[in-house]
């Protein structure tokens, strides 16, 4: 049985800085396709650059023809403002993913920091060495935000291969999954 294509595109979303990364997870060690960031000024209007996230995720989804689409939730912050524009560059970057067709999941930023390190108050630096380890990785992007980016994808990669993560999809228990999965279980 030939196993289909998955390829995950990861957002970490951002009004100056968009990281994104595209991983194939088809085979059991998920791969990195490529990562980078949208570096954009802040002497552009604000609209504008809502236009450059848009269609830089519609070209990548063009591009890479993606499978899935993972992103990075943004966090409750104490200024309204920041708050306000991060969650517009979210919703153009979604929109370009919904239009797609794609399946869009989201993450908070602790969860995703979690699913990698084991701990959902790691700094971007703990955050990139689990990547390069788990992902053999050497060569340090320029920006923080594409290793997030990845970071969001793997932590797709794993919530939707995990156990537990399908255990709100359709189950109802350990008891059910076993029912619904014997070939799973050694005696």
């Amino acid at each position: 049985m030939i196993k289909s294509r998955n390829v995950i595109l990861g957002i970490d979303p951002g009004t100056l800085f968009m990281g994104y990364a595209l991983m194939d997870a088809t085979t059991s060690t998920p791969r990195l396709v490529m990562m980078d960031a949208l570096k954009l000024s802040s002497k552009t209007d604000a609209y504008e650059r809502l236009q450059r996230i848009h269609l830089t995720v519609v070209d990548l989804i063009a591009t890479y023809q993606p499978n899935t689409f993972a992103i990075e939730a943004p966090f409750f912050g104490k200024n309204v403002q920041s708050m306000l524009k991060l969650g517009r560059a979210q919703g153009v970057a979604i929109a370009a993913a919904m239009q797609a067709g794609l399946t869009v999941t989201e993450y908070s930023p602790k969860k995703v920091k979690q699913s990698i390190t084991g701990n959902g108050n790691a700094d971007k630096d703990q955050v990139w060495k689990m990547l390069q380890r788990i992902m053999s990785l050497e060569e340090k992007p320029q920006y923080f935000d594409a290793t997030d980016a990845l970071a969001v994808a793997l932590c797709h990669h794993y919530q939707s291969n995990s156990v537990i993560g399908k255990l709100g999809k359709g189950l109802k228990g350990w008891e059910d999954f076993i029912s619904k999965n014997p070939g799973r279980v050694i005696k």
